[in-house]
């Protein structure tokens, strides 16, 4: 469960955070629109922001069990495929002059 979707009840960590007037009205502008309180709207879009952010990581936490199956397919015969094949017959498009 992110911290996003707990119950406002749940919550006992602190936040502080300062903003410029124009940064405020603008939040509490989207938070109307939304229909969320300007405290849960802010968590949640800095949730989705630093969710987004840890996901486009290059390190991958996965467990054994998950790293064999990935194992086991790049262990697999290569498969004929015709669309990659015309697509990398063709030059790319930044060397066409």
């Amino acid at each position: 469960m992110t911290a996003a979707t707990l119950s406002p009840t749940a919550r006992s960590a602190r936040l502080g955070l300062r903003a410029t007037i124009e940064q405020e009205a603008v939040l509490r502008r989207a938070a109307q629109v939304a229909h969320k309180s300007l405290t849960d709207y802010i968590l949640d879009s800095a949730c989705l922001a630093a969710e987004q952010t840890l996901l486009d990581q290059r390190l991958f936490m996965v467990t054994g069990s998950q790293y064999q199956a990935l194992i086991d397919l790049l262990d697999q015969p290569e498969q004929e495929n015709e669309g990659l094949t015309r697509l990398f017959s063709r030059p790319a498009p930044w060397t066409k002059k």
